[in-house]
């Protein structure tokens, strides 16, 4: 049985529409944020591409500032609910050799599930951290989960996914993620 294992080598960091407008309507999007920022904190770390998509900014409006400015200035755009809608995220994303994508943002429900289904059919492995994903019910995000992963998408935590990326404490941006995990975990318990 082949078990997909996360490397900084094959791996994409996808934010979804992690917008202002739609922000307000999350259960905690105060952790949603905290979760996407400190995983893309981590990619830039380690060098793992970051992309980041926009669900019709002009009536949604732009994503939230803790977010965008970890972003470059130009985001895509998309009317469709899956990122794959983006124009030329997926040729973006094929044109290396890199076939992970680690999907985080909002709603899980729609346009997470609907991006994974969709990368999945283009032969992605997809990664989905729970903690970095939100919809504004619980049954909508639960349902969701359990159609991805029997989907074929794995279902992992921010942490889990740092920590694979790093694969060993000898690691030469180990003890930077280290600290980032240490403050990540201060500013749950506070």
């Amino acid at each position: 049985m082949n078990i997909p294992r996360l490397s900084p080598l094959h791996s994409h960091l996808l934010v979804v529409d992690v917008q202002d407008k739609l922000l307000v309507k999350m259960p905690d999007a105060v952790s949603l944020v905290r979760d996407v920022g400190f995983l893309i904190d981590v990619a830039q770390l380690i060098n793992v591409p970051v992309f980041a998509t926009e669900q019709y900014p002009k009536g949604l409006g732009p994503t939230t500032e803790a977010i965008a400015r970890r972003l470059p200035a130009e985001l895509p755009a998309k009317l469709t609910f899956s990122c794959c809608g983006a124009p030329g995220l997926v040729d973006t994303l094929k044109s290396g050799t890199r076939n992970q994508v680690v999907l985080t943002g909002m709603e899980t429900h729609v346009c997470i599930m609907q991006s994974a289904l969709d990368l999945l059919a283009e032969g992605f492995e997809v990664f989905l951290p729970v903690d970095a994903l939100q919809s504004r019910g619980d049954i909508d995000h639960d349902v969701a989960l359990a159609r991805m992963d029997n989907a074929g998408a794995v279902l992992t935590t921010v942490e889990a996914v740092a920590f694979e990326w790093l694969g060993s404490s000898g690691h030469a941006q180990f003890k930077a993620i280290s600290k980032m995990i240490q403050t990540r975990m201060a500013e749950i318990s506070a």
